[in-house]
C-alpha cells in the first residue's frame, strides 16, 4: 500500500516522497489508519520496520489539517540516541508542514538547560528521556495544558532499565482527559 491511498496530508507525502519512501510498511499499514480514526495503539514491530513514521505521520497529518498552539505530542524515550533520531525523523516528515519538536535529553555538558527549557514551553513535539523530563517538571518548565497525544516508545526497554516509576510520574503530571 502506498502512503498516498493512506490519507495523509500533501505536504507530509510530499516529504516522504523526497525521503525516496512510497510504500508504507506493514506496521505503517496497520497503525496509521489506526491513530488518524483517534484510536489509542499498542504496536510491537521489529527495528527498522519504520515505527517512527508508523506513529508520527498520523500525528503530524492531526497537526497539519488542525493549526494549534503549545506541544500537542510528548513522546518519551529510553534513550538520548533514540530521542536525537526520533527528532532528526520528525524534521524530515514535518519539512513542509508547520509543526516543530525538540529532544529533550540528559548527559550533556548542561548548557542545553535553557535551550531546553524554552522548547518545553513552545514546541509542538517534545521527545524526551524520562529523568531529563521529571528534572524539568520538578522545575515548573513544563507546560502540557495542550498536550493530545502521548507516545512510550520502546516501553519495554523502558521497563527493563527500570524508569516505571518514572513514567508513572510523568503521567500523573500530564493533564486529565474528562471522561463521557
Amino acid at each position: 500500500m502506498t502512503f498516498s491511498e493512506l490519507g495523509l496530508d500533501q505536504r507530509i507525502l510530499e516529504a516522504i516522497s523526497y525521503m525516496g519512501f512510497e510504500q508504507a510498511t506493514p506496521i505503517q499499514v496497520k497503525a496509521i489508519p489506526e491513530i488518524l480514526s483517534g484510536r489509542d495503539l499498542i504496536a510491537c514491530a521489529q527495528t527498522g520496520t519504520g515505527k517512527t513514521a508508523a506513529f508520527m505521520l498520523p500525528l503530524l497529518h492531526n497537526m497539519a489539517s488542525d493549526p494549534h498552539t503549545g506541544t500537542s505530542t510528548l513522546v518519551i524515550v529510553p534513550t538520548r540516541e533514540l530521542a536525537v533520531q526520533i527528532d532528526q525523523q520528525i524534521q524530515a516528515f514535518a519539512y513542509f508542514v508547520p509543526a516543530s519538536s525538540m529532544a529533550i535529553y540528559g548527559g550533556g555538558s548542561g548548557s542545553e538547560w535553557e535551550t531546553q527549557k524554552n522548547a518545553l514551553s513552545k514546541a509542538d513535539i517534545i521527545i524526551a528521556t524520562p529523568g531529563k523530563l521529571i528534572s524539568h517538571i520538578n522545575m515548573g518548565n513544563v507546560r502540557f495544558s495542550k498536550l493530545k497525544y502521548l507516545i512510550l516508545d520502546e516501553a519495554d526497554r523502558m521497563l527493563d532499565m527500570g524508569f516505571y516509576d518514572d513514567i508513572k510520574k510523568i503521567i500523573e503530571s500530564l493533564p486529565k482527559k474528562d471522561k463521557l
